[in-house]
């Protein structure tokens, strides 16, 4: 078990007069000042002090440490969801003209904050085979501002060379270098402490964990959260403290959740990999990944999620999908429970064929978010829904 995950059990608000145990929920929109002249100075920022639950509240400002600590981070903010995170991590930096570096491999929305909306703003992204080193050096502008990854990807599972990227960012010191680091969560895979300036999470997802609520959180170098918290004063994409006081308790088992999805997922994988139905396994910790080693490298174990193209593309898939008697069908991931969702249809239905099959989305792609089940179960369940439907 990662050895943070002592602090983060132990780390908490402080404890009201009440001297409570575990930490109470924080249902206020304000906080009061003991004098006029206290409230002038913690506005002026002269005193540290609450103010206003969308700046920050006792159960958000805990979750962000608690994340801070898990990924060795100077400061974090917290966010009604993923995308607001994402969209934050943009969003307080760019100005008209400026330009993004991104890998091909992303969310289908943060595609289409690349391609539809930062245009509007006269700002320019640029795409890039992740995993080939000379298309970062070719891809540099004199106007870019942020390069932004995710590794592992969603859902085809490419992966960059974090230290690589470190390094290479280390010639361009005014860039600022983003992560999503949602498929990995800290427990498995730390970017800051190769040289990223910002790490960002959906915390819907495994620091959740249980499909109950929507969050995010970015967390990184103080500097830059700085100028991140005067756009998100001013434009109020806060998390609840109840959002908050949910994360933060799930995230005192992320690890032991972190282990058991990992064994499963590559209790599947292995499974599938050799399947008469199957034409493809990808999965991190698979000796047949090609960034296996990789991997190995830079992450503590595979992850939960195993995309896999079953034989017979889309209406086969969809029969598939049907056929599931335990595993859900759902866009969501990082659930206790099994989840399987079909790509091309759902969450990267927005791009066009042509870039899906860049990304090695194909008709017959299914995304399976590993849960915490029996992995006997897990894989029974797969392999009688692939036998109803040859």
């Amino acid at each position: 078990m990662n050895k943070d995950q002592s602090k983060i059990i132990r780390e908490q608000a402080p404890r009201s007069a009440t001297r409570e145990h575990s930490v109470p929920l924080y249902l206020t929109s304000s906080f009061i000042f003991d004098s006029a002249e206290q409230g002038r100075a913690i506005f002026a920022e002269e005193e540290e002090g609450m103010v206003y639950s969308r700046y920050a509240n006792p159960n958000t400002s805990e979750f962000i440490n608690k994340v801070c600590t898990l990924e060795n981070a100077e400061a974090g903010l917290a966010f009604s969801s993923g995308m607001a995170a994402v969209f934050a991590s943009f969003a307080a930096f760019i100005e008209n003209g400026d330009h993004i570096i991104s890998s091909r491999a992303i969310f289908g929305s943060t595609h289409q904050l690349f391609t539809q909306l930062f245009p509007k703003w006269g700002v320019t992204t640029s795409y890039v085979d992740a995993v080939n080193p000379d298309e970062w050096e070719k891809a540099i502008q004199p106007n870019t501002k942020i390069i932004f990854l995710e590794s592992p990807s969603n859902p085809g599972l490419e992966l960059v060379d974090l230290e690589w990227l470190g390094r290479f960012k280390e010639k361009y010191p005014e860039i600022i270098l983003s992560i999503d680091n949602c498929f990995a969560t800290p427990y498995l895979q730390k970017p800051l402490d190769y040289g990223f300036d910002l790490s960002i999470h959906s915390a819907t997802k495994y620091m959740d964990g249980q499909g109950r609520v929507l969050g995010g959180v970015v967390v990184g170098k103080e500097e830059l959260i700085k100028k991140m918290m005067f756009f998100i004063r001013h434009t109020g994409p806060a998390m609840s403290p109840f959002n908050a006081w949910i994360i933060s308790k799930s995230l005192d088992t992320l690890a032991l959740r972190m282990d058991r999805h990992c064994s499963n997922a590559l209790a599947l994988a292995e499974a599938l990999e050799n399947h008469p139905e199957i034409e493809d396994v990808k999965y991190p910790f698979l000796p047949s990944h090609p960034q296996y080693a990789l991997a190995k490298k830079q992450m503590k174990a595979g992850g939960g999620i195993v995309t896999f193209e079953v034989k017979g593309g889309k209406e086969r898939a969809f029969r598939f999908l049907d056929e599931l008697n335990m595993i859900l069908y759902t866009s969501n991931l990082g659930d206790s429970r099994s989840i399987a969702t079909h790509p091309a249809t759902t969450t990267h239905a927005k791009l066009t064929e042509e870039e899906r099959n860049h990304l090695g989305i194909k008709p017959g792609s299914v995304r399976l978010s590993v849960g915490l089940e029996d992995k006997e179960d897990i894989i029974g369940d797969i392999l009688q829904a692939l036998e109803k439907t040859k």
